[in-house]
């Protein structure tokens, strides 16, 4: 499944999630959480579902619904799970038990944590592993964070992360690729800044990220250039592959003036498969289909 962008849709605007279909982002996500009011929830829930139901299935559906604490996670569930998502969002995820929590109430629907809304979420960052079965990716955030031990800020006077939040960056990127899974960027909040944008999003890839989150349908285009292999890429993975299996019982070759081993092989196998994940694949499940 390809995941560069993932475009967050309020659940109680119908009218932005027909649009959002249009943005060319691989995913979109149908908020029931933080930019819905309570009262508004009720509304939301059939709105999203109604969408769900309807929508042609450009791109994949997943839904983020409240906090397992909140009270409101059944409610949730039950409006939506029979509309037929794609995946759910889990905010304020805790570790494996959250996701597991969740499976529990919906068998077989795949899960995207976020990962670093709370202060005990940090120290259940590697437990992720034990759950890959259930994920679809895991992702975090730096907006809950501060709120919850009293940081006046996430970031630094030049935009960038102070360093417990490049932190909580850093060990979610690890903890995917330790779970083998997606491992999404957070959002960049300043939406009209579009060149900002495209240094943060080609930072994401560049760091090892695989995706990144979108606030705003202008955003998509640049994070999905950010996360797709050029052609310079392209070309030096595959001549990188085929130097590899012209030689299978050598480790170590030069190839355009540099040497490369076993490390280069996989970074190519890598962009390889980034690009065959944006193709048609004969053996590629559909997005699913509302029930």
């Amino acid at each position: 499944m390809r995941l560069r962008s993932l475009l967050f849709v309020p659940g109680d605007r119908p009218d932005r999630m027909e649009k959002a279909l249009g943005s060319s982002a691989d995913a979109l996500i149908l908020d029931l959480e933080d930019s819905v009011t309570l009262q508004a929830k009720p509304a939301a829930r059939m709105a999203v579902a109604s969408f769900l139901r309807s929508a042609e299935r450009k791109a994949r559906l997943f839904v983020r619904i409240n906090a397992l604490d909140s009270g409101l996670v059944e409610e949730d569930l039950r409006a939506v799970l029979d509309a037929g998502p794609n995946g759910l969002v889990l905010p304020k995820a805790e570790g494996s038990i959250s996701v597991a929590a969740l499976a529990a109430m919906a068998p077989d629907m795949p899960i995207l944590p976020i990962a670093t809304e709370t202060p005990a979420a940090i120290f259940q960052l590697g437990s992720y592993a034990a759950v890959r079965q259930s994920l679809l990716g895991l992702t975090w955030g730096a907006e809950d964070l501060p709120a919850a031990i009293g940081a006046t800020s996430a970031r630094n006077e030049d935009g960038s992360y102070t360093q417990p939040y490049e932190l909580a960056r850093s060990l979610t990127l690890f903890a995917g690729h330790a779970a083998g899974v997606a491992v999404i960027e957070t959002v960049y909040p300043e939406f009209r800044d579009l060149e900002g944008l495209r240094s943060y999003a080609r930072r994401g890839r560049r760091d090892g990220f695989t995706g990144m989150m979108a606030i705003h349908p202008s955003q998509v285009p640049i994070i999905n250039d950010a996360f797709t292999p050029t052609e310079a890429e392209i070309a030096n993975a595959r001549a990188t592959i085929a130097a590899f299996e012209a030689e299978p019982g050598r480790g170590a070759f030069q190839l355009d003036g540099r040497m490369i081993d076993a490390p280069h092989l996989r970074q190519a196998r890598r962009i390889v498969d980034a690009l065959r994940a944006g193709e048609p694949q004969q053996d590629e499940q559909p997005p699913r289909e509302p029930k």
